[in-house]
């Protein structure tokens, strides 16, 4: 061996695409994306974009919003680049309005919600709401993940 350094930049794209494909696909849109031009087409490839799942998983199984920061980039510049090839996302109640107003999602068929109280759930499939119309026009699979509300 001559003591040469390989980076990731030195992979060919099969190499690295074997190695993302087997990360996080939000982690990998938000660290990689815009990176390099090489790098930015890669991530819009629809294996990284097809499904979202914009919440994290804690220890005890209930589901958190992402974190602020992360969140911020993903509703002003992640998702308006890649809402075209997004077929299925997955939020959380507290970041539902941001992540679905930010942009359009004319390939949007699925979507799962989470951690959502019973009477915004109902809210939001009965009254007129800004998400009415995505509920309405394109979502053909549907998941809901109701809470119980915590009594005083």
């Amino acid at each position: 061996m001559d003591g040469s350094l390989l980076t990731l930049i030195d992979l060919p794209d099969e190499v690295l695409l074997l190695i993302l494909k087997n990360l996080d696909n939000i982690e990998v849109l938000y660290l990689i994306i815009d990176l390099n031009k090489r790098f930015n087409k890669l991530v819009h490839d629809s294996i990284f974009t097809n499904h979202l799942t914009m919440i994290r998983c804690s220890s005890n199984g209930s589901f958190d919003r992402l974190d602020e920061q992360i969140h911020d980039r993903f509703c002003s510049q992640i998702l308006p680049s890649i809402h075209h090839n997004i077929k299925w996302l997955d939020v959380e109640c507290s970041s539902m309005e941001d992540v679905l107003l930010c942009t359009s999602y004319p390939n949007l068929s699925g979507l799962g919600l989470h951690n959502i109280e019973k009477n915004i759930a109902l809210c939001l499939f009965t009254d007129e709401t800004p998400l009415t119309h995505i509920f309405q026009d394109k979502i053909s699979s549907l998941v809901i993940d109701v809470v119980e509300c915590e009594s005083s």
